[in-house]
């Protein structure tokens, strides 16, 4: 298990049953976890969807993980952006 800090201080974790389940849903994403990682602790911009996406949920101030991952090719100009660097 793998755990990065989200941009909103969260420690967010990635485990291995997670990582089974992104690379067998998006097999572009096999061997990616280090740019799954990085996204959620070092993002361009956090939004209520799309890029390298990574999709996690935030149960408390300390606490979340990673749902799923993949690549998307355009940013959704119709979702909120959350967080911008």
């Amino acid at each position: 298990m793998q755990i990065v800090k989200s941009v909103a201080g969260v420690l967010v974790r990635l485990t291995a049953e997670r990582t089974e389940h992104i690379e067998r849903r998006n097999p572009e994403m096999s061997g990616e976890g280090e740019r799954v990682l990085e996204t959620v602790s070092s993002p361009d911009y956090v939004q209520e969807g799309y890029n390298c996406c990574v999709i996690y949920r935030e149960l408390s101030e300390n606490d979340g993980f990673i749902l799923t991952a993949y690549f998307a090719t355009e940013t959704a100009d119709w979702r909120n952006v959350v967080w911008k660097r």
